[in-house]
């Protein structure tokens, strides 16, 4: 399905670089999330990002990006990924996906977050649910990252994590199977490609040095996908809302240092049971 893909590694120092754009990723995006709110066009969060990346002495790395218009994608209720930006006022109770990338001295930091719009408490309690089991299954998908095992096993764990969720809960959660997770480093999106569901191949083996962004998408329904008319913005056809996490990670023989993670990881990562391996 993903045919032969490219297992590229990087030094210890280029991850302590990539770090370096990571945390002006994660300083973002929890800026976004302490800052949106009714009332609020997604474009208003946009440039206040735009603004935060400069001022960190980053670069947007979606700004222009094979012609988008944003520094974010705001993806809002049944929009999945990849939304644009623009006058869209946002209402008490939204479900939002905040996705940012920055570059920091050429190297790459990408990441995403699922939030609602008002606070948690405003939020329907099936879009709790949601957002939860999405970040819990990328942390499950980021534990399973480990020297020599198969870079699939990511996505075994992922769409495990999903499913163990809904057996809980009661009900059948979607899982997007059109977009992935992906290798960066000097470029946004690198090889290999990390899908976020069980596949039958074996993939490529994950090496020490391996850095890759792992983003599952899970929605209240159909995973079926399509793209609207401003050739970006993907929704679910049955119009049911989604939620995106994403982390950039990097795996070495002692362990994992999550690069968007303000914290490196360590707090879920331990949890888990995985082992924290930060370089600095």
């Amino acid at each position: 399905m993903f045919g032969r893909s490219r297992v590229d590694t990087k030094t210890p120092d280029q991850i302590r670089a990539m770090r370096k754009a990571g945390l002006v990723v994660g300083q973002t995006l929890q800026l976004m999330a302490q800052t949106v709110r009714p009332g609020m066009t997604t474009k208003q969060l946009d440039e206040l990002a735009e603004e935060h990346i400069r001022g960190a002495g980053g670069v947007p790395s979606f700004l222009g990006y094979h012609g988008f218009t944003g520094s974010l994608c705001t993806s809002v209720n049944e929009e999945v990924v990849h939304g644009i930006p623009g006058p869209r006022v946002l209402a008490e109770g939204d479900l939002i996906s905040i996705d940012c990338g920055a570059i920091v001295d050429g190297w790459h930091g990408d990441a995403a977050i699922s939030v609602i719009v008002g606070g948690r408490e405003a939020g329907r309690p099936e879009d709790l649910a949601l957002i939860d089991l999405t970040e819990d299954s990328m942390w499950a998908g980021i534990a399973a990252l480990s020297v020599g095992e198969s870079l699939y096993a990511v996505g075994a764990a992922v769409e495990d994590s999903i499913v163990a969720a809904g057996d809980r809960l009661g009900r059948e959660y979607g899982i997007v199977e059109d977009y992935v997770g992906h290798g960066i480093g000097t470029e946004m999106h690198m090889d290999p490609q990390v899908p976020n569901y069980r596949v039958r191949e074996k993939g490529p083996t994950v090496r020490s040095g391996l850095t890759v962004a792992i983003e599952p998408m899970v929605t209240l329904g159909s995973a079926d996908s399509e793209v609207l008319a401003d050739d970006w913005t993907v929704v679910t056809l049955d119009k049911s809302r989604a939620a995106h996490w994403e982390n950039t990670v990097a795996v070495t023989d002692d362990g994992l240092w999550v690069l968007t993670a303000l914290d490196g990881g360590k707090e879920r990562l331990e949890a888990l049971g995985a082992a924290y391996a930060p370089l600095d």
